[in-house]
């Protein structure tokens, strides 16, 4: 089958949303014109907030069903862009422009995706999905929008991966650490720094393992990104304050890895969410087992999408383009990834029974 036509599609749309700014929670304009194009391709859609989705024709409760799911909002252009990040300029089969990688091709030939399956007899339904806030893991985007649809039995996360399948990916937790001291003159031998008190845990920090390691994604990673203390220069500080960045993996939840945390230190800790958990899918699903038919590998993602808010079911994060473009300076896709992706996504799904 030839997906050019289709590929052609997925492009012009893309290039109408990146000459619209969409940045996190200020998505309406370009939810606006993922709405238009599915009216226009004859289909009745629904929208909260900034989300679209719309169900394939012929629903069926008696069938599993299908979520197709991508973002189409943007982080803001980094200061080094040297063009014009909404621009939507095509050049030797680039594609440039804020979003295009991420996730903005994942997203156009899902759509396009979506539009092929309704010309088939599948054994599922299928819902596509264009969601806001994904970004900034916000309450506002999928999962504002998960309670409102149908039972979810799998679902297809758009994402660059360079088609290939992301079948685990790292949970994110960030926790506010503060370590009291007592303050004192710097010049005596006065007070309890809490400085030095912070240091005992930072240092526990970095080399504590978790005794758990997972197949896919390896160790959970601990890292502390940010510190503050102080007054001045002679004054012991009492607070000292500091920022740890947790990447969980399956074999842990956030809360349970809190709790290893808090028990050996001296900080007290304050978790600032939960809710992203580390997500996946079996590798023995039948959703896997087609990629690998297809020759398509395997890996786990370090990075966070709405994967992880997608708890319940099983998910897959692949898409076209390659993570390392994303949040990058004249951010592009290429159009021979649009066509290749919107050509494996319809060979992975096609007639899959799960």
């Amino acid at each position: 089958m030839h997906y050019d036509t289709y590929a052609q599609e997925a492009a012009t749309l893309l290039k109408k949303l990146i000459a619209q700014p969409s940045y996190s929670k200020e998505e309406d304009k370009t939810a606006g014109i993922i709405e238009q194009y599915l009216i226009e391709q004859g289909h009745d859609t629904h929208r909260l907030l900034n989300n679209i989705w719309v169900c394939g024709k012929h629903f069926n409760s008696a069938k599993p069903t299908l979520l197709l799911n991508s973002h189409h909002d943007t982080v803001k252009p980094v200061s080094s862009y040297t063009r014009d990040p909404f621009s939507a300029d095509i050049e030797k089969g680039k594609l440039y422009g804020l979003g295009s990688n991420d996730a903005g091709a994942s997203l156009s030939c899902l759509l396009q995706l979506f539009l092929l399956l309704q010309g088939e007899d599948q054994p599922y339904n299928v819902i596509f999905a264009a969601t806001a806030e994904e970004e900034i893991s916000g309450h506002n985007g999928i999962a504002a929008l998960l309670p409102q649809l149908p039972p979810i039995d799998l679902a297809i996360v758009g994402e660059p991966t360079e088609m290939q399948m992301a079948v685990a990916e790292k949970g994110l937790m960030v926790i506010d650490a503060e370590c009291r001291g007592a303050s004192g003159h710097a010049a005596r031998d006065e007070g309890i720094n809490a400085i030095y008190l912070a240091m005992q845990d930072i240092e526990w920090l970095k080399g504590y393992k978790f005794p758990y390691k997972s197949q896919t994604l390896g160790d959970i990673r601990i890292s502390v990104t940010q510190i503050q203390a102080g007054t001045q220069h002679n004054v012991v500080p009492d607070v000292c304050t500091f920022v740890i960045d947790v990447r969980t993996h399956e074999r842990y939840t956030n809360q349970q890895v809190f709790d290893v945390l808090q028990q050996n230190t001296l900080s007290d800790l304050n978790a600032r969410s939960f809710r992203l958990n580390a997500s996946g899918i079996s590798q023995q699903h039948a959703l896997v087992k087609r990629g690998e038919s297809l020759g398509l590998s395997s890996y786990g993602s370090p990075t966070l999408s709405d994967q992880a808010l997608m708890q319940g079911f099983p998910s897959l994060k692949i898409g076209p383009g390659k993570s390392e473009r994303s949040h990058t300076a004249d951010e592009f896709i290429l159009l021979s990834e649009i066509e290749e992706g919107i050509g494996i996504y319809h060979r992975l799904l096609e007639g899959l029974r799960f």
